[in-house]
């Protein structure tokens, strides 16, 4: 994976988000981030058809806190 690649917000989404309330803001962030949870653990359920829930819980801890945890 290529680290050195940056995203930039557009300017109109970056005048949204500059209008919306830190709560707001932290609303949206929450809901990417258990969007994503929910694709990764369908994810691995279709590619890891005999690993149980709990793997899976696991495998989606370590991905999505880069093996930190």
């Amino acid at each position: 994976m290529e680290m050195s690649r940056i995203e930039v917000i557009d300017d109109v989404m970056c005048g949204i988000l500059k209008k919306k309330t830190s709560f707001e803001r932290l609303e949206i962030a929450f809901g990417l981030w258990r969007s994503a949870r929910i694709q990764l653990f369908n994810y691995l359920q279709s590619q890891h058809p005999d690993w149980d829930e709990e793997t899976i819980q696991q495998e989606i801890v370590r991905r999505m806190s880069h093996g930190t945890a």
